[in-house]
């Protein structure tokens, strides 16, 4: 039983690596968001995300034998791994598209030092 599971980790864990180098591609965003929005975030939105996630992509492990048949396997891995993954992970705390703030910042840094 251990063997079984340690089975379905890996591949469960492979999948997401394999959406790794995707979702480092992300734009930059221009959200300010409220405190309010930053706690719903962390508490209530992150967590059911994250938790989608991992469901995705047991999900799509269970499907791939049927989605490499039909050749929609990069559409079902979009959908069910990459796209709550990125929600999840590659957005900042609430923010509502996904994305780094981290351009955004640079840019306000560089209008501050010339005015």
């Amino acid at each position: 039983m251990k063997s079984r599971a340690a089975k379905i980790f890996f591949v469960m864990s492979m999948a997401l690596m394999l959406s790794l180098p995707r979702l480092s591609f992300a734009q930059g965003i221009e959200e300010v968001p409220s405190a309010l929005a930053m706690t719903g975030d962390l508490v209530i939105a992150r967590p059911f995300l994250l938790a989608m996630t991992v469901v995705g992509t047991a999900a799509y492990v269970v499907s791939l034998p049927f989605t490499l048949v039909g050749g929609n396997s990069a559409d079902a891995a979009e959908t069910l791994v990459v796209g709550p993954a990125r929600a999840t992970f590659v957005r900042c705390l609430g923010c509502r598209k996904p994305g780094r703030k981290k351009e955004v910042r640079v840019a306000q840094a560089e209008t501050v030092h010339t005015n």
